[in-house]
C-alpha cells in the first residue's frame, strides 16, 4: 500500500484482513455508504473527523482482538450481543462514541478473564 495515500486506506485494509469486515460492514459501522468506503480505501477522499474517530476506535479495537482471534471471529464478536455490554453490539457503541465501554471488556480479555 502506497505510503503517501495516508492512514485510513490501511486502517480499511487492516480492517478487512484482521478484523474480517467487509466494505459494506465498515460503511454500516460508520454511517456511511460503501461506495465512500471504497473512496477512502483508495485515498481519494478522507473521513470527516468525527467519522475517523469511529474507523480509529475500530481499527484499535480489532487490532487487540486480533491477539486472541482469528479474522472471522474478531467479526462475530463485533456484532454479536454480550452480556458485558448489557446486550449491546460492539459495533453499535462503537459507532455512537462509546468505544470505552467495549475497550473495558478487552481489558478483562487481556486479564483473562475470557468472553
Amino acid at each position: 500500500m502506497n505510503a503517501k495515500l495516508g492512514a485510513m486506506p490501511r486502517y480499511i485494509e487492516d480492517l478487512n484482513d484482521l478484523g474480517g469486515l467487509s466494505g459494506t460492514d465498515i460503511a454500516n459501522i460508520a454511517d456511511v455508504s460503501k461506495a465512500t468506503v471504497s473512496r477512502w480505501k483508495a485515498g481519494a477522499v478522507r473521513p470527516q473527523p468525527d467519522t475517523q474517530l469511529v474507523l480509529s476506535d475500530l481499527h484499535f479495537i480489532v487490532q487487540r482482538l486480533s491477539e486472541y482471534y482469528g479474522a472471522d471471529e474478531i467479526r462475530t464478536w463485533l456484532y454479536a450481543r454480550h452480556p458485558q455490554l448489557e446486550g449491546r453490539r460492539a459495533v453499535d457503541l462503537i459507532n455512537q462514541n462509546r468505544s470505552e465501554d467495549v475497550l473495558r471488556i478487552l481489558d478483562r480479555l487481556d486479564a483473562d478473564v475470557y468472553l
